[in-house]
């Protein structure tokens, strides 16, 4: 694998956005994805779930986290995955060899880490690790009528973006490796009437 392409076994689920980056147009009428890159971890007909990528918060991770300080991959804060759940945890990591009933897998040796966990059952394994709290979320047919009203595009992940160590350039990184015109969005002034 070179430059960070996404390897043939992290390709995206066929007709899902599951493993693919929601990135938002701008502007987009919400304020909770404003200008927001989300990975998908799941996406079918009962609806979808995935992470804010770019929002690190100012947040340290609480105490009960503090075992698992070491592995988290830099900025080691908190990140904000979204407006749902804010009191629910997700732990997304990249394993070297992942053993089982330790990690649910979402793409590739990308996954889930069960945070209750010891980090020593996992951590010897840990790669890269990130946390979020609470998660992005649409019901039934609600992220498809978002993507059918041009709220979001649908781009492909490159196997860093998660764990970007620039998370607040995240958008405009997406945007302008994509070339052509959405490369141009990239350099859209944050407020519109400015320019």
């Amino acid at each position: 694998m070179q430059n960070g392409s996404v390897s043939s076994h992290d390709a995206p689920i066929p007709g899902s956005c599951k493993g693919r980056l929601l990135v938002a147009t701008p502007p987009l009428a919400d304020p909770n994805f404003d200008r927001t890159v989300v990975y998908v971890l799941e996406h079918s007909e009962d609806g979808a779930v995935g992470v804010v990528l770019n929002r690190p918060s100012d947040d340290i991770a609480p105490d009960s986290l503090s075992r698992w300080q070491d592995w988290m991959t830099p900025p080691a804060v908190l990140f904000e995955g979204g407006p749902v759940e804010l009191d629910a945890l997700i732990a997304l990591a990249r394993l070297d060899g992942p053993g089982e009933d330790v990690w649910s897998p979402v793409v590739g040796d990308l996954g889930s880490v069960d945070l209750a966990l010891d980090p020593a059952l996992v951590a010897h394994s840990v790669v890269r690790l990130r946390i979020f709290r609470g998660y992005s979320g649409w019901g039934p047919q609600q992220l498809d009528d978002e993507l059918n009203e041009g709220a979001w595009m649908v781009l492909t992940a490159d196997r860093d973006d998660v764990f970007s160590p620039d998370p607040e350039g995240l958008w405009r990184e997406v945007l302008r490796r994509q070339g052509g015109r959405l490369a141009w969005v990239a350099n859209a002034p944050d407020d519109l009437s400015a320019n």
